[in-house]
């Protein structure tokens, strides 16, 4: 089989490899997956050049947690019928070297979930990562529909997804973002306020559209970074979730007596370590948000297999508004 494969960490340019490996046989439990699209996530660039110190896993890794296609194998003790059954698989590349960027895939057969059939491959291939993720980061703290939320970051894979997620809860959502581009995207996601980092108070603009009260949720990219402003932005009984950073070695300070005052709750969110009641239920959520057309990701640009590096580059550069695909 077509596969993209590197053996040493380091920049895409430097170490990912297009070529030919052995086909896969799934195991007991396993199913195989035909791959039409995966999907790319920065976690994906992260594991490639070892952003937390973490040494390479395996000699060899085919990278993509996420992806979409067509069970065409199954193991001992799976379901037969499941051969020919249209899925979308989540951490394709967990505790194993061989993720979503081939040919063909094997893994456990629980995380080939089935894909409706009015959704598209590469819709199935966004719904992994950044849409379990957001749905951690709204409704690990309970029902959202009513509530007022702030997404930081709102233009992110994350971000979007939590945009399209939280409208589908019936929740208003404001969003920050850093220029026009990624406003019009965020507009188009949903998003009931708009505010641009770099030029407006985002707390006088919060305020305004809260009567001053403030907003109830808050989902932050970075908030070692945004940390003061977030405080100042969340009413009383607000929770702030984290789910991100650029800096591993980021530390984070809070105003203790304000946050003690109002009786906010921080929250951390990683994706590897969610709860499995609350992943199973992010699946079936975000499976039926997108059966039903609320969940409308932004493909930012599909690139062919051979073209691997310069879809990692378009996603570490921050360039592309929207998911990065890579059809198989």
């Amino acid at each position: 089989m077509r596969a993209a494969f590197y053996e040493a960490q380091g920049a895409a340019a430097d170490v990912m490899q297009v070529g030919n490996l052995p086909d896969p046989q799934p195991g007991p439990g396993e199913v195989r997956v035909k791959v039409s699209v995966a999907g790319l996530c920065p976690g994906d660039m992260k594991f490639r050049t070892g952003f937390a110190g973490e040494p390479l896993a395996f000699p060899r890794i085919v990278p993509h947690q996420d992806g979409a296609g067509i069970i065409d194998r199954v193991g001992e003790g799976v379901d037969p019928n499941r051969v020919g059954q249209r899925v979308w698989v989540y951490m394709a590349q967990s505790g194993q070297p061989f993720g979503a960027a081939a040919e063909y895939l094997t893994l456990p057969a629980e995380r080939a979930v089935p894909l409706p059939d009015s959704v598209s491959f590469e819709t199935g291939a966004t719904l992994g990562v950044n849409a379990i993720t957001a749905h951690r980061c709204l409704f690990a703290d309970g029902d959202i529909r009513g509530l007022r939320l702030l997404i930081q970051g709102g233009a992110g894979g994350v971000g979007l997804a939590a945009i399209l997620l939280a409208k589908w809860a019936g929740a208003w959502v404001a969003a920050t973002v850093s220029r026009k581009a990624q406003a019009d995207v965020v507009a188009k996601a949903g998003a009931d306020l708009i505010i641009y980092r770099y030029e407006d108070d985002i707390v006088e603009r919060i305020s305004g559209a809260t009567d001053g009260e403030g907003v109830d949720r808050i989902i932050d990219v970075d908030l070692a970074t945004n940390s003061e402003t977030d405080v100042n932005c969340l009413a009383a009984n607000g929770v702030v979730v984290a789910y991100a950073t650029e800096n591993p070695s980021a530390e984070l300070r809070l105003p203790f007596l304000r946050s003690m005052f109002q009786s906010h709750v921080f929250r951390f969110v990683f994706y590897y370590s969610i709860p499995k009641a609350a992943f199973e239920q992010a699946i079936r959520d975000v499976t039926t948000c997108a059966e039903i057309g609320a969940y409308r990701p932004e493909i930012a640009k599909i690139f062919p297999l051979k073209e691997i590096i310069a879809a990692h580059e378009a996603v570490e550069t921050g360039d592309a508004l929207g998911k990065v695909l890579v059809s198989i």
